[in-house]
């Protein structure tokens, strides 16, 4: 078993070779909690959730770190754009993201760091690099320490790009830098700024500049040399080229493969605050099930841009139905028979069945997620015909826990607990189940009475809505058609 990952560091696709045997360290940038989540966010969480829970399956323990980035600049300028306190805004939105990373079913990370509680860590990593000759503090006396961008060789390494190419850093005033493209490691405090948005330095009060966060709190978490390091397309520059040039440069090993999930498009448009066309995660579950969202973000391979769309929800959500229609009409058939739920939470071990050997193959292939799902369905479609046969019943029980393993794995199953009495769904399907309740309860009695014209006019009239109606030993089953 061989699992390949492409590393945008090298270009390549290559094996994971885990530092630490049977142990695989993964640090996510989180999210710089000033404002809402929305569905980028939400794609980059549900991308290395996929890739954990493929871990756990393929037998690793796996340590993922997602930080919170809670004091930088925009947070103190939307904060005081409210009247709010930047730490109470700060947690306000953190919640928020909580909340939502919570309705998909991501899985909660092993650590989830704030900066302003790894402000030590930072300044002590400053420190070394300063001694080393990479930083230096400002020309101007002013308390802000800048990294050297012309002292460290391999800047641009991570992007392919060459130095003399290189905008200038804007994440500081040009005051007492040496050369424009130096970032900044540490923003000194400035007039009108709160006291409480600044911690003691050698250099003298400030705050930490938002790259330096980053590589001390991965390298607290997982050691001076991890394996993964994973983030949103977006960030590669200059967020992480600069993490990995400041990490270097220090004399951490660092990361060893890098990996970016795709950026959004909404409307041919690439999603941006300039455009105006931020989709929200609340704005989201307002209009679909956290389920149906989650599956929309599975939909593509991970590293290609996934565009947004009424019209493409509308797509996923119909196969997902599909999915679901399926397993809810095997579950029902099968009863007391019907498998056990795979549980992530014990790493799916004592598991009845395991997954097809192309779904692995597709996984174990820089998580091929698209080849994965059409297994899925072709593994549902030989359900179906069993389902519809009435026959092998343990044949059907072992496709419903195939099938049921491999969404889990994905996270996306509907049969698990996490989508259960919650959501837009539960509150359709719960309304759906009494009103076609009470329709077969007159087509029972009708029956017993020996009207069967209004009996077979029930029938048909559930058929037109989309709604199947089966009798059974027990009584009665319904499935939705599959579209």
């Amino acid at each position: 078993m061989t699992i390949a990952l492409y590393n945008t560091a090298s270009r390549t696709t290559e094996e994971l070779r885990p530092v630490n045997a049977g142990h695989v360290g993964i640090y996510v940038c989180g999210a710089t909690v000033q404002g809402e989540p929305h569905i980028g966010h939400l794609r980059s969480a549900s991308v290395f959730d996929q890739l954990r829970r493929w871990l756990m399956y393929r037998g690793y323990s796996v340590t993922l770190v997602r930080n919170v980035t809670d004091i930088d600049d925009k947070i103190l300028s939307k904060s005081a754009e409210v009247g709010r306190d930047w730490f109470a805004h700060a947690f306000k939105y953190e919640r928020a993201f909580t909340q939502a990373y919570a309705a998909l079913d991501v899985l909660p990370p092993s650590y989830e760091p704030r900066a302003t509680g790894h402000i030590t860590e930072m300044i002590e990593l400053i420190d070394r690099l300063i001694d080393a000759g990479y930083a230096y503090p400002a020309l101007d006396d002013s308390g802000d320490v800048y990294f050297a961008a012309t002292s460290w060789a391999d800047y641009g390494a991570l992007t392919n790009q060459r130095l003399d190419d290189m905008e200038p850093a804007n994440d500081a005033d040009m005051r007492g830098k040496k050369d424009a493209r130096d970032f900044a490691l540490w923003k000194a405090h400035k007039p009108g700024e709160p006291g409480t948005a600044s911690w003691p330095a050698p250099w003298g009060r400030g705050r930490p500049g938002w790259h330096i966060e980053c590589s001390a709190m991965s390298t607290k978490y997982l050691g001076e040399n991890f394996d993964i390091h994973g983030g949103g397309l977006d960030l590669r520059f200059p967020h992480h080229e600069n993490e990995l040039a400041q990490s270097r440069a220090a004399g951490d090993r660092f990361a060893n493969i890098w990996m970016h999930s795709g950026l959004l498009n909404v409307g041919g448009d690439k999603m941006s605050k300039s455009l105006g066309n931020s989709v929200f995660a609340s704005e989201l579950f307002d209009r679909y099930s956290p389920l149906a969202v989650r599956y929309f973000l599975t939909g593509a391979s991970y590293r290609s841009i996934l565009e947004f769309s009424p019209e493409a929800m509308d797509r996923q959500t119909a196969s997902l139905d599909r999915l679901a229609n399926f397993l809810q009409r095997a579950r029902q058939t099968l009863g007391d028979d019907a498998p056990a739920l795979p549980d992530v939470s014990d790493a799916y071990v004592g598991r009845s069945v395991d997954v097809p050997d192309e779904f692995a193959a597709a996984l174990d292939d820089d998580l091929g997620v698209p080849r994965a799902l059409s297994e899925v369905f072709a593994t549902v479609t030989e359900g179906a015909k069993l389902l519809d046969s009435g026959q092998d019943r343990n044949t059907l029980s072992r496709i419903v826990a195939q099938v049921e393993l491999m969404l889990d794995i994905l996270g996306v199953n509907p049969s698990a607990e996490a989508w259960a009495g919650s959501g837009a769904n539960a509150t359709v399907e719960s309304a759906l189940d009494s009103l076609v309740d009470a329709l077969a309860a007159q087509r029972s009695a009708a029956k017993a009475e020996k009207d069967f014209a209004t009996a077979d006019a029930i029938r048909d009239n559930l058929a037109s809505a989309g709604i199947v109606i089966e009798d059974t030993a027990d009584g009665y089953r319904y499935h939705l058609k599959d579209s």
